[in-house]
């Protein structure tokens, strides 16, 4: 294989990225993002969760805590509740072959990354990072006016993952059609109109 062809193909499986906002949660309030994870505490240390995808759910986590630690943000605990929501959309979007955010009401209103690749060819850390290196762009200021580029959701996965008033996050990595599907739900949801990430 000639030079031209080796990075060539990582970039034939198209790496898509799509988040979402809350900024239709809190316009009205923070009192209006509490969801339904209110009710019942689905947060446990990944340790205790006796699942298969306990190594892949510690290291998504470690991605996401490493740049909250950097700016002294407390730590996201894991939700299985939002883990399992996430495998679940993970799933349709695998058979559509495509990326699409759910609907506010099916999300629970919490926030949402995406992210599909070439399936075996992106390691977690590697997705994940992506969504981190849109810090390149942010600009510290109140959403939605958070990026150098005039478009905040040019770093919307980004801020979803620093944003102070996330507390949890549970994701889930799909693989069908040629492709890994990963899906990240957060609450309570970032990217709040009017507010600062941090």
């Amino acid at each position: 294989m000639d030079g031209s062809r080796k990075w060539i193909a990582p970039l034939v499986g198209v790496v898509a990225l799509l988040c979402a906002t809350g900024s239709g949660v809190a316009a009205s309030g923070s009192s209006s993002t509490a969801s339904s994870f209110d009710a019942f505490p689905a947060t446990r240390s990944i340790d205790q969760r006796g699942t298969s995808d306990l190594h892949l759910a510690a290291r998504i986590l470690r991605t996401h805590n490493e740049e909250r630690e950097a700016l002294r943000l407390k730590p996201l605990k894991w939700n299985v509740h939002l883990e399992r929501e996430a495998r679940e959309w993970a799933q349709h979007l695998s058979r559509k072959g495509m990326l699409q955010h759910a609907s506010q009401k099916t999300r629970n209103r919490t926030g949402e990354n995406l992210w599909m690749g070439t399936a075996g060819h992106w390691p977690v850390e590697t997705m994940v990072g992506m969504f981190i290196a849109e810090k390149q762009y942010y600009r510290h200021a109140h959403f939605p006016n958070i990026s150098k580029t005039g478009n905040w959701a040019d770093v919307g996965h980004y801020t979803q993952i620093v944003w102070r008033e996330t507390k949890e996050v549970g994701c889930a990595v799909v693989t069908a059609r040629g492709n890994d599907v990963l899906v990240c739900r957060y609450w309570p949801a970032g990217n709040v109109w009017g507010q600062k990430a941090y």
